[in-house]
């Protein structure tokens, strides 16, 4: 293998965090503030790039985190490296509520397309870089930009997606989906971007003027509750920034508020 080969478990149901068992000299590469706790003999180490050339002059590694810069992650990503003399554990979490999805890239082609913020981390040997859309409907209406990540290696890698995670296998099927739930395909899915629907549905459907189709034969994951979607909602229902606020039983809320002096 190319990739070091690291075992894992996840834990929880709806809010997860993977832990990574790593061998004496094994190492993993993680997504900057991902980690949630990590054992003794565990060392870490802040780097540019994502170590699958260890040969990698400065140049490249410059180009390397321009392009992480490009999708809106860190510069750097974090290596974690068992020191040990026995098995260690490292874990990670995502920063919002969802699932973490296991990829066993030597079972997935060697290669995942995923949205730009999907990676949480990946054994060392895992490249991870940038993918841009070819087709122009497809960068200015897609969910994802023009720019999508792309996952190489033939070890273990974890994604994150909000809310619950669907695995789909096409076989020269179409699927249509809103462009904020593709979480990731496999090679062989065509990703492009069609109208949804008549000019009605459009404007008054609520679902998006624009859906994603996924075409061919692979494995494609949706995620039920895009973190866009939620922040929408969250920013929707907080109080508006003259102080006032929209709160449930808002009699009661207003006897309070004139109770409390507000």
């Amino acid at each position: 293998m190319r990739c070091h080969e690291v075992d894992y478990e996840i834990f929880g149901s709806e809010m997860q965090l993977v832990e990574i068992e790593l061998d004496p000299g094994e190492t993993v590469v993680a997504e900057a503030g991902a980690m949630t706790y990590m054992e003794e003999g565990i060392s870490f180490e802040t780097k540019m790039g994502d170590g699958s050339e260890p040969d990698q002059g400065l140049m490249g590694k410059l180009f390397s985190a321009g392009k992480r810069m490009v999708t809106g992650e860190s510069v750097f990503t974090t290596h974690f490296t068992n020191q040990g003399r026995g098995k260690q554990r490292v874990s990670f979490a995502a920063p919002y509520p969802g699932n973490i999805v296991a990829l066993n890239m030597a079972q997935l082609g060697e290669r995942v397309t995923c949205q730009k913020d999907a990676f949480l981390c990946a054994a060392l040997g895992t490249k991870i870089d940038i993918a841009f859309n070819r087709k122009l409907g497809t960068g200015l209406f897609g969910g994802e930009g023009f720019i999508l990540q792309t996952l190489e290696g033939d070890g273990m890698a974890f994604i994150q997606a909000g809310g619950t995670v669907i695995r789909k296998e096409l076989n020269g099927e179409t699927l249509r989906v809103d462009t904020g739930c593709l979480v990731g395909f496999t090679d062989g899915i065509d990703y492009d971007i069609e109208r949804a629907g008549s000019l009605k549905s459009m404007v008054f459907g609520g679902e998006g003027l624009f859906l994603a189709t996924l075409k061919g034969t692979g494995t494609v994951w949706l995620q039920s509750l895009p973190f866009s979607r939620m922040a929408d909602r969250i920013i929707a229902s907080a109080p508006s920034a003259g102080g006032g606020s929209k709160g449930e039983g808002s009699v009661l809320g207003g006897l309070g508020r004139m109770i409390d002096g507000d």
